[in-house]
């Protein structure tokens, strides 16, 4: 006896208005069916049972890495149709738990609670009660409140769909009530398919126990239909996500304009402000301060450190009480060693700078290796692409590039030397020495401008 989890998810989705399968459309940075795929793993060590239609090599193949079977559902029959294609995969003393690639809000902890709960059941509903149920399926319950059936909202009749309680789509059952329930199925609706809900008629019939699973949090068992409905699942889940962060003490401006579209992890004291995006893995620690309007992807950034407005920051190491931006990008392999500082419109790629370095104004450091306390003047340039290879430069402890000047790479600044503001630099400078090289300056009088004709 085993947990095994059957995720639904062969439907187009035509209201996405898209070829794009409606569960491959994202939330948070991913497709909306990898939440419910990694729901269903953490719920069970066995794979999860994936059924598929709609371009379903699509959808394999993103996957082509998870432990996951696959099951194709060729005629696409409804709900009960598609459970049918996954039994083979499925003995009767499991516990089967149905889940719906485009319901990604849903709590591991919810459904281990319904588990849980399912008692002397072998078929259970979750149901939530709603403001507006248009659209749902209506729980069906007698005069004493028992349970026994639903009605979907195209088959409904007026009074039942005045009824505010509505089935999620969500159930959890044995392997046992399916296998004697789903084969029983009639297509005999408006829309001529085969309903997982009838499923409830047919347990009654065969004595089988059914029950069901009230969900207080509505929101989590939100179905993604089109894009207005996507907007609102991603600014539920953003919300979650905030709210997450806070309780564990993080300062964030405002809970509604902040996107994580990966994981973060925040040590003490963090503060984020506004319109900020996090993507993939971020480590923030103590102190770490983010200003607005940032873009910030798989990196590290230590404590104390501080990130101001409009920056962008990617697969990089930002080491401790360092000062970043405003406007300054961090391009992949960029490392930044202790209380170094880097200024508004400096770019830097594939570059360590060492602790106390400074680039603080309209520079480029790219393939390049920075000492100590290192000062590079404003729009100071390392050339380290000579159109077919990629050349590094380095740049010793303490030296001084002027600003406006060009460093040919490959070539070596030596500790402590100075280069003249405005200089091309071509050949090696050795340690201490000055390297200057200018044209002559000339002086014309009587000189006029050219003006348009």
């Amino acid at each position: 006896m085993g947990l095994a989890v059957i995720v639904l998810a062969a439907g187009k989705g035509k209201r996405m208005r898209s070829e794009i399968p409606k569960v491959m459309h994202l939330l948070a940075g991913k497709p909306i069916i990898s939440h419910v795929i990694g729901l269903a793993q953490n719920l069970s060590e066995s794979a999860p049972i994936v059924v598929t239609g709609y371009r379903g090599g699509d959808i394999r193949a993103s996957f082509h890495t998870e432990n996951i079977t696959w099951v194709d559902q060729k005629e696409r029959l409804g709900t009960g149709h598609a459970v049918a294609q996954a039994l083979k995969h499925i003995s009767k003393e499991d516990t089967v738990v149905v889940l719906y690639g485009d319901v990604p809000l849903l709590r591991s902890e919810t459904l281990m609670q319904m588990v849980s709960s399912l008692g002397l059941s072998e078929l259970s509903f979750m149901t939530s009660k709603v403001a507006d149920p248009g659209g749902y399926g209506r729980i069906l319950r007698d005069s004493e409140g028992h349970f026994y059936g639903i009605v979907e909202d195209q088959d409904a009749t007026g009074e039942q769909l005045a009824i505010s309680e509505i089935n999620t789509g969500i159930v959890v059952a044995s392997g046992s009530a399916l296998a004697r329930t789903i084969p029983l199925l009639a297509a005999d609706n408006c829309q001529q398919e085969y309903y997982l809900t009838d499923c409830v008629k047919l347990a009654h019939e065969l004595n089988i126990p059914v029950g069901t699973y009230e969900l207080i949090d509505a929101t989590e068992a939100f179905g993604v239909n089109d894009q207005a409905q996507r907007s609102q699942a991603e600014r539920t889940y953003q919300r979650r996500y905030a709210g997450t962060l806070m309780s564990l003490g993080t300062t964030i401006s405002d809970p509604d304009r902040i996107d994580v579209r990966g994981a973060i992890r925040c040590g003490s004291n963090v503060s984020i402000d506004v319109n900020t995006v996090f993507e993939g893995d971020v480590t923030l620690g103590d102190n770490v301060k983010i200003g607005p309007n940032c873009s910030i992807s798989n990196s590290i950034i230590g404590k104390g450190s501080e990130v101001l407005a409009s920056c962008v920051i990617n697969d990089s190491k930002i080491g401790e009480d360092v000062k970043v931006g405003p406007f300054a990008h961090l391009r992949p392999g960029a490392k930044l060693e202790n209380t170094v500082k880097v200024g508004n419109f400096v770019e830097i790629k594939n570059s360590t700078l060492g602790s106390g370095s400074k680039a603080g104004h309209l520079s480029y450091v790219g393939d390049s290796e920075v000492g100590k306390n290192a000062n590079l003047g404003a729009g100071t340039i390392t050339c380290n692409y000579d159109g077919a290879n990629k050349n590094k430069t380095v740049i010793g402890d303490d030296a001084f590039i002027g600003s406006g000047s060009m460093l040919v790479a490959p070539v070596n600044i030596g500790e402590n030397a100075t280069i003249a503001a405005g200089t091309t630099v071509t050949e090696d400078v050795a340690k201490g020495h000055l390297a200057i090289r200018r044209v002559e300056q000339e002086s014309r009088s009587g000189w006029r401008r050219p003006k348009k004709k």
